[in-house]
């Protein structure tokens, strides 16, 4: 049981509050040990909020994922993790990661707030609402990118929350949003309704013109951001513009996912899966570190 209750707070999806190291990463501070830690708890933290999220949709959700092809055998939908079991189990995951983002900061703690508020109300009205679904979802990402500065400055007051790293996470975020729609709506062949709600308030043409705008605009954020005089004052170069290459491949390489793949519904699963996106992922890592902290 505690083996189902952990399943179901989806760890592997915890690869997305990955985002709130990057405010350690490009503040240029991953070399200090003791704000590397806080990242961790942080990480860790959010996690369990996530967590406690996932569990709350399963409950809300409990009925039609009984008859959903997939969802059927999340723990909640298939019986091995009884309700009553979930409802106890969010007490204490709750007041744990509360408690932990607390000792981070006030100021991380309310950001967390805010999160699980804005999830508890997309889970109960608002992915039933078209395009504000997705939007929802792209405001998450945006709070984990502020809250991995946040829960920096009670040690490091200097830090700054670059606009650049918030439109940069919303546009990245937003077309991610876009493509899992896109992807669903071609995994449900036809029953859209039992897949997701808002689906059958969407069509493949809408979402296919939104997907190339969202894929055009996260690539341009980005690259304007490398190219900025703030930036290149920043870091002392313009050497993050090599980069560039780096985000668009990884940005079209998921949107040729989207039309070949069924696994591109997950975007998690498809980081941990798909060779050359993480091979990607991690060679603009060693980009980075090698222009922010090689000198």
């Amino acid at each position: 049981m505690i083996a189902a209750f952990i399943e179901a707070l989806r760890p592997k999806q915890w690869t997305k509050n990955l985002l709130l190291f990057a405010g350690l990463l490009f503040s240029q501070q991953f070399d200090h040990p003791d704000y590397a830690l806080r990242a961790i708890a942080g990480f860790f933290a959010f996690s369990l909020i996530a967590g406690s999220v996932y569990v709350i949709n399963d409950l809300r959700d409990l009925a039609g994922d009984r008859v959903h092809p997939k969802k059927r055998s999340r723990p909640l939908a298939s019986g091995r993790l009884p309700t009553g079991v979930a409802r106890a189990g969010l007490v204490p995951l709750l007041i744990a990661g509360g408690s932990l983002a607390w000792w981070l900061g006030p100021g991380f703690a309310l950001v967390t707030a805010v999160y699980l508020a804005l999830n508890l109300v997309y889970s109960y009205w608002l992915k039933r609402q078209v395009l504000i679904d997705v939007f929802v979802v792209a405001l998450g990402f945006v709070l984990r990118a502020i809250a991995g500065v946040q829960l920096l400055l009670p040690v490091s007051p200097d830090t700054a929350l670059s606009p650049w790293l918030l439109v940069c996470t919303f546009f990245g975020a937003l077309f991610l949003g876009l493509a899992k729609r896109r992807r669903e709506m071609s995994n449900a062949e036809g029953d859209a309704a039992r897949q997701r709600e808002v689906l059958n308030r969407y069509s493949p043409q809408v979402l296919d013109m939104l997907l190339s705008a969202g894929a055009a605009s996260s690539v341009m954020s980005y690259a304007l951001y490398t190219i900025w005089p703030g930036t290149v004052a920043k870091f002392g170069s313009e050497a993050m513009l090599y980069t560039v290459p780096f985000v668009a491949y990884g940005i079209f390489r998921y949107l040729h996912l989207v039309h070949v793949s069924e696994s591109a519904e997950d975007p998690s699963q498809v980081l941990l899966t798909d060779r050359p996106i993480l091979a990607t992922v991690v060679l603009y890592l060693i980009a980075v570190v090698v222009i922010l902290y090689v000198r």
